[in-house]
């Protein structure tokens, strides 16, 4: 009921152009860009970061990985909040899978060299609404460092 409520404000989530989209991946893209958003601004490589683990994460195509970073750009745009991406992720998603997107946002949070802070805070948020331990949550960030350093 409160999707139709939110609709009739926002009008309905994007589609992508020439495919059916998937509406858990779109929820996952927006949530991406809505972490590398966070710093004001919306760099090269974060938008490469989010290409980067949306293709892994999904198996995609590069044409496919932009045709839903354009829809979830558009998303983000139209959104009034983050409430129909979360819900949408904590319904389709086990706990190992949830781990696995906040791993993904703290990958597009270290995309440009630095942590902000409304960044990291926008990570701890998210990971509380999809019931990620702080543990889990930590651990997720340790290895996305332990990467960039051996990178």
């Amino acid at each position: 009921m409160f999707d139709r409520l939110l609709e009739m404000f926002t009008g309905p989530a994007p589609r992508l152009r020439g495919s059916r989209v998937d509406e858990l991946q779109l929820a996952v893209a927006a949530l991406l860009i809505e972490a590398a958003r966070m710093d004001d601004g919306f760099d090269a490589a974060e938008q490469q970061a989010i290409r980067d683990v949306l293709a892994r994460r999904f198996g995609l195509a590069p044409t496919e990985t932009d045709r839903l970073l354009t829809a979830a750009e558009e998303a983000q745009d139209r959104s009034v909040g983050m409430y129909r991406h979360i819900r949408r992720v904590t319904d389709d998603y086990d706990a190992d899978q949830r781990i696995e997107l906040i791993e993904m946002l703290w990958e597009v949070a270290y995309a440009d060299g630095r942590l902000d802070p409304q960044e990291d805070a926008l990570v701890r948020r998210i990971a509380g609404l999809v019931h990620v331990s702080d543990q889990d949550r930590g651990a997720a960030r340790k290895r996305v460092l332990a990467r960039r350093a051996t990178a």
